[in-house]
């Protein structure tokens, strides 16, 4: 197991600071380990006061760990004063461990200064020098860089004036700008983005320290900085869109949420399978259209195409029966993903679908088993939705659900010129599915 050392605050909420690295550290499967240079007095509303850990006790945490234990990979957040960085400095300096991320910590979210103007040089001059990696935000790339940041362009210029300080890597986090969440990564030769949807929620506290932990974690477990990075970023994403709704501020990340959702994963997969066994039994195959057909299984909180479950390569008819060519698996099918995906915004109870045949005998059946029945018209469809690839389904979808109080059982299309009539059956889980379909080759058999 890979140990890290994490050099920073307590946040007495939990979101942030130490117990923010730790969990992150945890999660990752590293062995994490701290040296705690000021305890906070914090929830998600702000920081109430701040009590700094003597520098001499700063050294002797440090010492104590790295003499001992040793660690595979060393992590800064807030450092408080300029005698604590300068302390923090010759330590590292002194121990030289392989992988040092820097998170130079300024401001908390509620913005309570937590690093002194006054140690902004000595971290300049002591610190970055000795980073594998220092992730700013804007703000702080902005002070430390001396000028403004307000977009990639500049993000760009500050990562190469940042390099010039020392650390052999820049991150520069642009959450702070508009639109998808962009942060530039230079290895002082080239750089790199990383971009990622904007997530709307203010539930947003200890991001920054968890990213860099999680970037540590990463870098300890031999990934290289940019495979770290990227690592990372896929982990926060995850924490925030699960982000936990504490407090009446800034709620914190979910620190576990990419556990958890590793968890989902396995349960939609299973449940995938057992329906289609249930469907295969069911002989079902003339239920399939000329495209084939696909079942999904959205994972709580989904909001992207990988956070539904489906089968790749799509399941196919073979004579009365149906088969697969793969196991299920996140993304295994974009079309179906935006079918789910739009009905969980009207209900979240919807997580799964499956694409059948379309016919009038098949739509008298559905009304005759007592499902409700919607139905959109592609003929309706907006041409710059057309234009894009696979948005019909998300528009027809959205088209049926704006108009309804309930999610129905069956939507269904009667196509267009190249489009095979559809129809899609909803349900709550990929049985409810299955039990819906095989009711409906139940009542053709009759």
């Amino acid at each position: 197991m890979k140990k890290i050392l994490t050099i920073a605050a307590s946040d007495s909420g939990g979101g942030a600071g130490i117990q923010a690295d730790i969990k992150t550290i945890t999660v990752l499967g590293g062995f994490a380990m701290s040296a705690v240079t000021a305890l906070t007095a914090q929830n998600t509303l702000s920081v109430k006061a701040v009590h700094p850990v003597p520098p001499a006790f700063v050294a002797s945490q440090i010492s104590t760990v790295l003499d001992d234990i040793g660690a595979d990979a060393v992590k800064t957040g807030m450092l408080v004063n300029k005698d604590i960085v300068a302390t923090v400095a010759e330590a590292l300096q002194r121990y030289r461990p392989r992988h040092i991320v820097i998170d130079p910590v300024m401001k908390s979210k509620s913005g309570n200064t937590l690093l002194e103007r006054s140690a902004v040089e000595v971290l300049i001059a002591e610190l970055l020098p000795v980073a594998t990696l220092v992730t700013p935000n804007l703000d702080e790339a902005s002070l430390l860089c001396g000028m403004r940041i307000d977009s990639v362009a500049t993000m760009k210029k500050a990562a190469e004036r940042m390099a010039a300080m020392g650390p052999r890597n820049v991150l520069i986090k642009g959450g702070h700008l508009e639109g998808d969440c962009t942060d530039i990564f230079f290895d002082g030769q080239e750089f790199a983005e990383f971009s990622s949807p904007r997530i709307d929620t203010k539930n947003t506290h200890g991001t920054g320290c968890t990213l860099s932990a999680a970037i540590a974690a990463c870098l300890a477990q031999g990934a290289l900085p940019r495979e770290a990075v990227n690592a990372a970023k896929a982990f926060i994403t995850t924490a925030i869109r699960c982000a936990v709704p504490l407090g009446q501020g800034h709620g914190p990340t979910n620190h576990f949420a990419p556990v958890q959702r590793n968890a989902h994963i396995t349960q939609c997969c299973s449940e995938l399978k057992n329906a289609f066994e249930m469907l295969r039994c069911a002989n079902i195959g003339h239920l399939i259209p000329e495209v084939q057909s696909n079942l999904g299984y959205a994972v709580p909180a989904a909001a992207v195409s990988d956070d539904v479950i489906a089968f790749p390569g799509r399941i196919i008819r073979l004579g009365e029966t149906i088969t697969t060519v793969a196991a299920p698996a996140p993304g295994g099918s974009r079309h179906i993903a935006k079918i789910i995906l739009t009905a969980l915004t009207y209900d979240g109870r919807y997580r799964s679908a499956m694409n059948i045949t379309w016919n009038d005998a098949l739509i008298d059946h559905c009304r005759k088993a007592g499902f409700s029945v919607c139905e959109f018209d592609r003929k309706q469809e907006p041409p710059e939705v057309k234009q894009r690839e696979g948005s019909t389904l998300e528009w027809g979808t959205n088209n049926v659900l704006a108009a309804r109080k309930e999610v129905p059982d069956i939507i269904y299309d009667r196509g267009d010129l190249g489009k095979e009539p559809m129809t899609r059956v909803l349900g709550t889980d990929p049985m409810d599915v299955a039990d819906k379909i095989i009711k409906l080759a139940d009542m053709r058999n009759r």
